[in-house]
């Protein structure tokens, strides 16, 4: 595939709370067993895309550690394939103003790419999509910039970075930025696809004048001054925005549902993932565990339902979890009671605690508390 692939692991990260402290957007467990980076990943090989580049700014150590030398995902670690890119800021805080800036202080990678287009995907929208499919959708609409939106996400109460209203023949009639819009709008995905040396000749432009948002500065700005084209590529198969910290809690969950599983795994493409070769999960004699993702190496002999459980948690006899999400290496202590809950890594729920939050405010532990 004539595309190159950029990754950007740090966006939403301050919408995550406690989740990503001390990671990236990206590199969030999701699903059990996954990283949030694995979606975006897997989508890019699945399509043929060998060269890539992960944008991360900070706190990107685990997801190092989880893509490793690119294996899993059919890529190496090296340059002209799989690439970290660590930019730096020049704002006085440290983070990124936006994705030109980014763009922007890893100039010379864009300069010594040879493929032609760009794929552009942020961490926070998992999905199982065809790229190729989009790349020839892109090339036959001869448009300047490909935006793949999701119908069904706008509902007059969620914020989009990005939001797009089509005119009855299908071409581009509004584009909003950070806006609340009703169910007439079409919402980002956050995957973009457009000419290399155009999107190098925007970011130069853009960032020259002080502007440094993709979304506002690049897309809206020059669409309405009517000096770009935009096009929009309609994902028909399921994507869950992980945006929040009550949205990853509910997509969480929703993988206890089969038909959502389905949507997400069984569209033809595999969503690779780091392998850990651990042991069975192991159901004690006196276990009830119903509507539930268990991973490896876990032993539970309590009570569980609606529940996902990451690799090796402990669920000691008596205990119950109800609605949760517990990560990796987690014990749930004899006759403890959890509910409502996000369980980071390495958390001690005691002997006979009682943890229960509400679903639509879900109780956050952080990693390796005891509560």
């Amino acid at each position: 595939m004539n595309a190159l692939g950029i990754i950007f692991a740090n966006i939403y990260d301050s919408s995550l709370g406690e989740l990503t402290n001390k990671r990236t957007m990206a590199s969030l467990p999701y699903g059990g067993r996954y990283r949030q980076i694995d979606f975006s990943l897997s989508n890019m090989s699945n399509a043929g895309i060998r060269h890539i580049g992960i944008m991360s700014l900070y706190k990107y150590q685990s997801l190092m550690n989880h893509i490793g030398s690119g294996q899993e995902w059919d890529l190496e670690l090296e340059e002209g394939g799989l690439e970290f890119l660590t930019p730096y800021s020049t704002s006085r805080n440290g983070s990124f103003r936006g994705k030109l800036e980014a763009l922007s202080s890893v100039i010379v990678f864009l300069e010594e790419a040879q493929e032609d287009f760009v794929v552009l995907a942020d961490s926070g929208v998992l999905c199982n999509i065809d790229l190729e499919k989009v790349l020839e959708a892109h090339i036959a609409s001869g448009k300047d910039v490909t935006v793949v939106t999701k119908d069904g996400i706008a509902d007059g109460k969620k914020p989009l970075s990005l939001a797009i209203r089509l005119d009855k023949k299908g071409e581009v009639a509004d584009i909003a930025v950070d806006y609340t819009a009703g169910a007439g709008y079409l919402a980002s995905t956050g995957i973009f696809v457009l000419r290399r040396d155009l999107l190098i000749h925007y970011v130069q432009e853009n960032v020259a004048r002080n502007l440094y948002r993709f979304e506002r500065d690049f897309i809206l700005q020059y669409f309405n001054q009517k000096e770009i084209t935009v096009g929009v590529y309609q994902f028909e198969g399921l994507a869950l925005f992980n945006e929040s910290t009550l949205e990853y809690y509910r997509n969480n969950l929703a993988l206890t549902n089969p038909e959502i599983q389905a949507g997400l795994f069984s569209a033809g493409r595999t969503i690779y993932t780091k392998v850990r070769n651990q042991v069975p999960v192991y159901y004690g004699e006196n276990s009830d565990i119903n509507e539930c993702i268990i991973s490896d190496g876990s032993v539970l002999e309590g009570t569980a339902e609606h529940s996902v459980f990451f690799r090796h948690v402990s669920l000691k006899e008596g205990a119950t979890v109800k609605n949760s999400i517990i990560m990796n290496d987690c014990v749930i202590g004899e006759g403890a009671y959890v509910e409502n809950a996000i369980l980071d890594k390495e958390v001690v729920v005691r002997a006979g605690s009682r943890l229960v939050g509400a679903p639509e405010n879900p109780v956050m532990v952080k990693k390796g508390e005891v509560v």
